[in-house]
């Protein structure tokens, strides 16, 4: 599978604007063949908008917004995965991804688990535990958001569930840089899955963004890697370097669960 990520600046509170942006970049990466576009964390929306923003800008998962995001990815024929404040039925507000296949289905909608610091927690609810693993394209696919990749319970519990491609839209910003050029790279040797670390560059307020988004592969290296300006970056993904990947490092065959247990 060839996939694509695009790296740009927020536009903040500009939900047509990025739809828009949103739409252009689909476009020119199925013109070089992607089947898969991963956008940054609160994508639609901008991410350090405040409590009174999100609250304005959230939507359900099947809103006017991801109608709209259906129609892109059908037009280009493309998979898309996106971030944006979802308003749950219980007018709970998570940070969330949403992806979207090349026919314009819903496959799987993933809240983030883990927020950072008194900024998310100002705006979102905690996401619940559920950890889906979709198909997409012949590939078992799972999600997560920022922070949670700084977790290594996470991504484990995605390869075990049988992801061999992890989805990572965020909104990384200094000084963590360290996360970018080390902890996303770690965390796919580990477990000989492909990552996709989708950022933002630029400013928001007073934050300043990492930029420094990749592609990985199964043996951690950066298949594509970004610098500090927007870009599309573009990486083709083979199946052989997984299984090859986990016959060399069989972490997760051998793996003592029984130890590792929440019942122990």
């Amino acid at each position: 599978m060839r996939i694509a990520l695009f790296q740009g600046t927020p536009k903040p509170l500009d939900v047509p604007g990025n739809l828009e942006r949103l739409q252009h970049q689909a476009q020119l990466a199925a013109e070089r063949g992607a089947q898969l576009l991963v956008c940054p964390e609160m994508f639609l929306t901008g991410y350090n908008i405040g409590l009174a923003q999100v609250e304005h800008l959230a939507e359900a998962a099947d809103g006017p917004s991801a109608m709209s995001v259906v129609e892109i990815a059908q037009a280009h024929r493309i998979a898309i995965v996106y971030g944006y404040p979802e308003r749950a039925d219980d007018g709970s507000i998570y940070n969330s991804v949403q992806l979207i296949n090349a026919h314009g289905s819903s496959l799987s909608n993933y809240r983030k688990t883990h927020l950072f610091g008194e900024l998310d927690r100002s705006m979102f609810s905690a996401g619940p535990d559920h950890f889906p693993v979709v198909e997409l394209e012949g590939w078992k696919v799972g999600m997560l958001i920022c922070y949670d990749i700084e977790f290594p319970e996470n991504a484990r519990r995605l390869a075990l569930a049988g992801a061999d491609l992890i989805l990572v839209p965020t909104a990384n910003m200094e000084p963590y840089d360290f996360v970018c050029q080390v902890t996303v790279r770690a965390r796919a040797q580990e477990n000989q899955c492909y990552l996709v670390y989708a950022n933002y560059c630029g400013a928001e307020g007073e934050i300043k963004y990492c930029g420094q988004s990749s592609i990985v592969g199964p043996d951690g290296s950066q298949l594509a890697v970004a610098g500090h300006d927007e870009c599309l970056l573009l990486a083709e993904l083979a199946h052989e370097r997984v299984t090859l990947g986990r016959e060399a490092f069989p972490y997760l065959a051998d793996l003592r669960q029984d130890l590792h247990s929440r019942s122990s």
